[in-house]
Order: C-alpha cells, then sequence, then structure tokens
C-alpha cells in the first residue's frame, strides 16, 4: 500500500496489534516527579504504572505529549520509503499532540515537498481512539485509496462516544480536567461521577452512590446512545475500557454482554473486546477508570 497509519500513544491498543497491522505509535511520556519523564510502555510498562499510583495513593504523575521531534523520526522513515501519512491524534482539546504533529509535517516538507502527511485530530482519546485507529486499519486493509480513508475517517469521528465512571474525582480535579464536573457533589462519600465524552471534551451525565450503582448506569448511558442513533453491532464499533483491575473490567465487560443481549441489541462476546486504559489518560481518571467506547463503522 502507498501509505502507513500512525497514531499517538492514546490509543490504548495493544502493541502486539499495532505491530501486527503496522501502525506505528509515537508514545507519550509519563513522570512521577515532574522532572524524569519515561516513554509509556516503552520505558515504563503499564502495569508498573498503575502498581506505583495504587501502592501511593498520594502520587499525582503528569503526562507530556510527543515531541515534534518524535514524530520526525516516525514520520521521516515513511517518507524516505515514498509512503503517504494518515496520523491520528488524541483530541486537541486535552493535549499538544497534534500541534507537534503538525509542526513536524511543516518541518518534513521542506525537505520533502512532495510528502502527503495528513494529521487528524480525532477529537477523541484512548480507548475510543483506539476503535478510531482500528477503523483506519480496516480502510487500509480493504484498499481503499488514501484521500477516501481521510473522508471516511472524518466523517465518522463525530460519532464517537465515551461513557464511564471513575473510583474517585480526586484525580480529574488534581488534572484540571474537572471542567463542566465542577459541580458534582465529588467530596461526598460514595458518590461516583458519570461521565460523557464527546466533541472531544468531558461533560457530566450525572453521579451514582456507590460504584455498583455507578457501573449500572454507565450501562444505561450506552443504551441511550445506542437508541438515540438506531445502532447495531453492525452499523456500530463497541470496546471496554478498563484501568487496574481486570478482573472487574471483565466482570463489568460480560454483564454488558448479558445486558445489551436482554435489551435486544444482540452482540457476541468477541464483538466486545477490552482495552486497557493506559498512563497517558489514567494521570486524569486514576487507576479504576471503567467504561464504554462507541463509534460508527466505517463504509468499508
Amino acid at each position: 500500500m502507498n501509505y502507513r497509519i500512525v497514531t499517538d500513544g492514546s490509543c490504548d491498543l495493544p502493541p502486539e496489534f499495532c505491530k501486527k497491522k503496522g501502525v506505528e505509535v509515537v508514545p507519550f511520556y509519563v513522570s512521577f516527579d515532574s522532572e524524569s519523564y519515561q516513554k509509556e510502555i516503552v520505558d515504563i510498562p503499564i502495569r508498573t504504572f498503575y502498581d506505583q499510583i495504587v501502592s501511593d495513593p498520594t502520587t499525582y504523575p503528569k503526562s507530556s505529549m510527543p515531541s515534534v521531534q518524535d514524530y520526525v523520526d516516525v514520520f521521516t522513515p515513511i517518507i524516505q520509503e515514498g509512503k503517504a501519512i494518515i496520523c491520528i491524534c488524541i483530541t486537541t482539546k486535552f493535549s499538544g499532540s497534534y500541534q507537534s504533529a503538525m509542526n513536524a509535517k511543516q518541518m518534513l516538507l521542506e525537505s520533502f515537498p512532495d510528502a502527503k502527511i495528513t494529521v487528524l485530530d480525532s477529537t477523541i482519546n484512548t480507548v475510543l481512539q483506539g476503535l478510531y485507529v482500528v477503523e483506519a486499519v480496516k480502510l487500509y486493509e480493504a484498499n481503499v485509496p488514501y484521500e477516501k480513508v481521510i473522508e471516511e475517517l472524518e466523517t465518522i469521528k463525530s460519532t464517537g462516544r465515551i461513557f464511564f465512571t471513575v473510583g474517585s474525582i480526586d484525580y480529574l480535579q488534581h488534572g484540571g480536567r474537572i471542567g463542566k464536573l465542577a459541580g458534582m457533589a465529588g467530596s461526598v462519600l460514595g458518590i461516583k461521577p458519570l461521565i460523557t465524552m464527546k466533541e472531544g471534551e468531558i461533560f457530566s451525565s450525572g453521579v451514582a452512590r456507590g460504584r455498583k450503582k455507578s457501573l449500572e448506569k454507565v450501562y444505561e448511558l450506552l443504551w441511550q446512545y445506542i437508541q438515540e442513533v438506531g445502532a447495531t453491532i453492525d452499523t456500530y464499533s463497541l470496546c471496554i475500557g478498563y484501568g487496574y483491575d481486570l478482573e472487574e473490567g471483565e466482570e463489568f465487560r460480560k454483564g454488558a454482554i448479558d445486558f445489551l443481549n436482554a435489551k435486544g441489541f444482540s452482540i457476541k462476546d468477541e464483538q466486545l473486546p477490552s482495552y486497557q486504559i493506559g498512563a497517558t489518560i489514567s494521570v486524569h481518571t486514576g487507576p479504576y477508570p471503567l467504561g464504554f467506547g462507541i463509534i460508527k463503522r466505517a463504509n468499508v
């Protein structure tokens, strides 16, 4: 094929998937002391990251976007092979990763004026961004032409939603991501926030008392959206995003399958994959985010 797919580390796709499909991932950086930064997955495994924040709840790590040079280093060999690039970046409302990629593009066009580099603001993040990249891969594997892939990706991105909850609101407050969630009674014992991400931002979708009730309400948020857009498993792609607790994530996933099938939304086990949310996002959510990503499938 005459193009390659690049994305940043927010996508939270398994490294083995990206390697198999030829997706280049430009990692974010994470730091526990605001001085020494390590590349996520490359330098610090996600399990190591979670173990550290779970063992010390007073630790609030920070993340940093990929640099312009990081993108230059990934783009250059692809261009030298004579291939075009489609680069999918985390929402610009959360990070400057998109701008780093754009600056790298401009730098490289000075040396390679005929290079084709398209940088997309996905307007989403984490496992939903992963679903978006998977749709790009499907288009690539179906031999869809470069310009048509970009058109399809631009068409579907506005349909992306994340519905989730977190263990506590502390990380959202500390990371400055509280925004429209500020009015929630996060400090009240047992109150859990319900959060929706759309159009590149997070919004409050209410609160619930206790973890179990909050997860049940996340199911309901997903179902409301499915009804709103008339989604079917053939027209929309779904996944589970979980944090530190793999066992809880799997229990939530199985419960979701039972819930959706009971509602008449026919879904099989293999049609609801689960991905672990990486450090890029969990520095803001803490170790216990849990929820859904959903996006319209590309027209392949």
